[in-house]
Order: C-alpha cells, then sequence, then structure tokens
C-alpha cells in the first residue's frame, strides 16, 4: 500500500505544475496580445474607420460591424500562427523574437521620423474612402427605392428591429475594416504571437485589446482621432516591440510560455 501510494503522489505534484504552466502561459499570451494590440491600433486605418463612420451613423451598428471583422481577423491570425507549431518550438520561439525585434525598429524609425500631426493624412484618406462608400450607398438606395433599409418610410418596425445589424452600414463597416486589417502590424503580430504563446491568450487578448480601441474609436469619434498623437504612439510601440524581443534573451523556449 505505501509503495502505491508514494507513486500516486508524483503524478498529482506534476499534474499541479502542469496546470500551474497553463495559466502562466495563458496570462503571458494575453498580456503580450493586449498590448501589442493596443499600441499597433491606436491612431492606425481602422480606428480612424471605426471614429468617422461612427459620427455619421448608429454607433452600435458600426461597433458591431468592427468588432465582427476584428474578433473573426484575430481568430484567422490565430489559426495561421498555431498552424506553425508543428514545427519545433524552438526555431518558431526565435523567429519570432527576430520578427518582433525587427518590427520594434521599424517603428521606432517611423515614429522618430514622423511629424507631430502625421494621423492627419491617414484621417483625411479614411474620409475620403467612407465619402465615396457613402456615393455609392445612396445610389443603391436610389435603386432600390424607399423600401431600403436605410432609409426609414415603408419599413414595417419589427423588420427595422431585425435588419438593423445587418444593414448596409454594418456590411459597410465590416468591410472597411476586414480588408484595412488585412495583412497590417497587428495582423502579422497576432501571427507571431500565436505561434509562440498560449493561442486561446493571444486570442482572448487580441479581441480584447481591439475591443477597447474600437469602443475609444466609436465613443470619441473625431476628437481623438485628431487629439491622439500617432508618432507617439508609434514610439511607444516599437519600444514594446523591441521589449518583447529582448525579454527571449532571459525566457527560455522551453519554459512553458
Amino acid at each position: 500500500l505505501q509503495k502505491g501510494s508514494s507513486q500516486v503522489a508524483p503524478v498529482h505534484i506534476v499534474n499541479e505544475e502542469s496546470a500551474d504552466k497553463t495559466n502562466l502561459g495563458f496570462i503571458h499570451a494575453f498580456v503580450a496580445a493586449i498590448s501589442v494590440i493596443i499600441v499597433s491600433e491606436l491612431g492606425d486605418k481602422t480606428f480612424f474607420i471605426a471614429a468617422i463612420m461612427a459620427m455619421r451613423y448608429n454607433r452600435l451598428t458600426v461597433l458591431a460591424g468592427a468588432m465582427l471583422a476584428l474578433g473573426l481577423m484575430t481568430c484567422l491570425s490565430v489559426l495561421f500562427g498555431y498552424a506553425t507549431t508543428v514545427i519545433p518550438r524552438v526555431y518558431t520561439y526565435y523567429v519570432s523574437t527576430a520578427l518582433f525585434a525587427i518590427f520594434g525598429i521599424r517603428m521606432l524609425r517611423e515614429g522618430l521620423k514622423m511629424s507631430p500631426d502625421e494621423g492627419q493624412e491617414e484621417l483625411e484618406e479614411v474620409q475620403a474612402e467612407i465619402k465615396k462608400k457613402d456615393e455609392e450607398l445612396q445610389r443603391t438606395k436610389l435603386l432600390n427605392g424607399p423600401g431600403d433599409v436605410e432609409s426609414g418610410p415603408g419599413t414595417t418596425i419589427p423588420q427595422k428591429k431585425w435588419l438593423h445589424f445587418i444593414s448596409p452600414i454594418f456590411v459597410q463597416a465590416f468591410t472597411l475594416t476586414f480588408l484595412a486589417e488585412w495583412g497590417d502590424r497587428s495582423q502579422l503580430t497576432t501571427i507571431v504571437l500565436a505561434a509562440r504563446e498560449d493561442p486561446y491568450g493571444v486570442a482572448v487578448g487580441g479581441t480584447v485589446g481591439h475591443c477597447l480601441c474600437t469602443g475609444l474609436a466609436v465613443i470619441g469619434g473625431r476628437m481623438i482621432a485628431q487629439k491622439i498623437s500617432v508618432r507617439t504612439v508609434t514610439i511607444i510601440g516599437g519600444i514594446v516591440f523591441l521589449a518583447f524581443a529582448f525579454s527571449a534573451l532571459f525566457i527560455s523556449p522551453d519554459s512553458g510560455f
């Protein structure tokens, strides 16, 4: 009996250690993801899209469309990153570290070269793009007649409530955000993080980070878009990326993260 009990105890200890590593890995991935998403997205094109559209249309519809696009993009990016885990971890760990260092150096260089009002050009570009989409939407309304969901008259109240979240504005917010995010720095960062961190932590942290940035854009609108210093955020972002790269000197690839 004593021999049997002595064999069970180590298994229990190993299970506890494994659970602790899993929890720590999730927290580390969550913090890493939310940090890099915030410094990547503040003042980014998707931020301006949400801010400008929220000033012109229903905020809840814009927020729902943008968040669906960003949530879908985050999940796809995590899947792309997780697919690389078939490669031995030591390789993906140091390759991702090198990519973080490259991202960090590029962001620092870009930030130091920027003028204090750098974000205005991107803001104007997004405004022009949304104006073009508005003109297309108006032409669609004229072709569809007064029964169009966004035109109001001729539509019953239950239909308006049901179609509120699949309206042309919702589709526009979703499409513009998804296309702007594809190939963006934050998408590449999410893929790199998912290759080296806990994928669930990256997915949750990335989604929360996008929620915070998009929610801030929708609530604050143009005021935040004009007040935010893209130069400062870019420099801080470069420092954050370099900090993650530098941490690889002290954290082993097999440490459980």
